[in-house]
C-alpha cells in the first residue's frame, strides 16, 4: 500500500482523512475516547507537513439524513483537545457549508466533516448514487488518506470510491493494524491462543472456520459460549442462545478435535435471575444450570483456567468479553482474561469493539498490551481470510 511519503509535498494541499470516529455516546457525553485518540498521529502528521486537513468520519446509524443525536460535534470538540488546535465542524457532509468551512482552511488547519451517513450515498449498495457521492467528496480535496481501520471491509463511499478518485495512500494506523494482522496470519508464535467471546456464534462463524486452521489453542466464553454448551448437551436456562447453530458447534468442535485444537470452555458459569446488575446471581456448573436462570459470566474457576492456559502463549488474540462487563457482577471474566494477558510474555492483540472498550472500562494499561486494535469486525473479517475492500483500494 501507498503510505502519506508517496504523496510527496502536501504543504497547502487538502487531504481528505477517512477517521474512524465512532464513539460511544452518553447523550453527548463520549464515554470512551479510544479511536479519537488512535486517529491524532496521522492527523498531527499531516498537519506538521503544512497540509490542509478535511476528517471525514461516521458516527452510530443514522437513516441517509441529518439526525442531532447522531452529530460529530461532541467528536469535533475532543479531537480539538487532543490537537491543542481548534477544529471546525462543518455544518453539513458536502453542501456549501462543507465547501466553505475546507474554503477557509489555512495550511495545517483541521475541519471535520459532519457525519457521513447523514447522506444515503455514503453506505449504498447502489454503485452510480455512492459514486455520485464520492465525487461531492472528491471535490472538497486535493489527496486522500485512509485511516479508519474500523470501517476498511465497508465498500462504502468515504472507504471505497473516494480512493479511486484521488491520490491516495494508507495513514499510519491502517498501516500499524495491518502490520499486527499479518503477524497473526502468516507465522505466528507459537502456542497461537484466541479469546473468543461476545454475543453470537454467528456473528464469528468464518473467523471460527479459518482459526481451526491456525490456532493452537480456542478459549471461549461470553454470551455466545452457550451455544457451544448446549451443543454438549448442557442446560443453559434463558441464556443467549442460538438453536440454529447448534449442528455448525457441533461441527466446530468435531474438526477442532480432529486437527488437534484444543477448545476450552467454562466449567462454571455466573447466572442471575434477570439482565440486571442487582438481580439475584450464583455460580453454577455448567451442568447444573437451573432452567430459569441467565448466564452473564465465566464463572471463577473457568477464569482461573482461562488465566492458565493463556499463561505459556507466544501470541493471542483476544476479541470479545467474557460476560457483561458493563456490570460489576458479571466483569470478573473479563477481567481476569485481561490481566492473564498483562502478566503473560504473549504478543498479545485486543480485537477492538467491545474487548478494547472493556480493557479501557476495568482501568488496564492500553500500553501493557501489544497492540489494541480499533476495529473488530474488520479485524476478524482479515482474520477469517476474506478481501477487504478499504484495503485492496490502496493497493493500486
Amino acid at each position: 500500500m501507498l503510505t502519506v511519503d508517496d504523496l510527496g509535498d502536501l504543504r497547502g494541499k487538502r487531504v481528505l482523512v477517512r477517521s474512524d470516529l465512532n464513539v460511544p455516546l452518553d447523550g453527548t457525553t463520549i464515554t470512551d475516547d479510544g479511536r479519537i485518540r488512535a486517529s491524532v498521529p496521522t492527523i498531527q502528521r499531516l498537519r506538521d507537513a503544512g497540509a490542509r486537513v478535511v476528517v471525514c468520519a461516521h458516527l452510530g446509524r443514522p437513516k441517509g439524513a441529518p439526525e442531532a443525536r447522531y452529530s460529530l460535534a461532541p467528536v469535533a470538540a475532543r479531537l480539538s483537545e487532543l490537537l491543542g488546535a481548534p477544529v471546525a465542524l462543518a455544518d453539513d457532509t458536502v453542501g456549501e457549508g462543507a465547501r466553505r468551512t475546507v474554503d477557509g482552511l489555512a495550511d495545517g488547519d483541521v475541519a471535520l466533516l459532519e457525519n457521513l451517513r447523514f447522506n444515503p450515498g455514503e453506505t449504498s449498495k447502489d454503485d452510480a448514487e455512492r459514486g455520485a457521492f464520492a465525487d461531492q467528496l472528491a471535490a472538497l480535496a486535493d489527496a486522500y488518506v485512509s485511516d479508519g481501520f474500523g470501517v476498511v471491509h465497508r465498500k462504502q463511499a468515504s472507504v471505497y470510491d473516494v480512493a479511486q478518485r484521488l491520490p491516495h495512500a494508507a495513514g499510519g494506523l491502517v498501516l500499524a493494524e495491518v502490520e499486527v494482522l499479518q503477524r497473526l496470519t502468516r507465522d505466528p508464535q507459537r502456542p497461537y491462543v484466541v479469546v473468543l467471546g461476545g454475543s453470537k456464534v454467528s456473528d464469528k462463524l468464518g473467523v471460527i472456520d479459518n482459526l481451526l486452521r491456525t490456532a493452537d489453542r480456542l478459549l471461549i466464553g461470553g454470551g455466545m459460549v452457550f451455544t457451544f454448551l448446549a451443543a454438549q448437551g448442557h442446560e443453559v436456562g434463558t441464556s443467549l442462545l442460538e438453536r440454529d447453530q447448534l449442528d455448525t458447534v457441533r461441527g466446530y468442535l468435531a474438526t477442532a478435535a480432529e486437527r488437534g485444537v484444543d477448545v476450552v470452555l467454562p466449567t462454571d458459569i455466573v447466572a442471575a435471575t434477570a439482565f440486571a446488575a442487582d438481580a439475584d446471581n450464583e455460580v453454577f456448573p455448567v451442568d447444573a444450570m437451573p432452567a430459569d436462570r441467565m448466564g452473564l459470566d465465566i464463572g471463577p474457576e473457568s477464569a482461573r483456567t482461562f488465566a492458565a492456559r493463556l499463561a505459556d502463549a507466544a501470541t493471542v488474540f483476544w476479541n470479545g468479553p467474557m460476560g457483561v462487563f458493563e456490570m460489576e457482577p458479571y466483569s470478573y471474566g473479563t477481567r481476569a482474561v485481561a490481566q492473564a494477558l498483562v502478566d503473560s510474555k504473549a504478543f498479545s492483540v485486543v480485537g477492538g469493539g467491545d474487548s478494547a472498550a472493556a480493557v479501557r472500562t476495568l482501568g488496564f494499561d492500553e500500553q501493557a498490551f501489544g497492540h489494541i486494535s480499533t476495529g473488530g469486525g474488520a479485524s476478524l473479517e482479515y482474520l477469517e481470510g476474506k478481501t477487504l475492500p478499504g484495503l485492496t483500494v490502496l493497493e493500486s
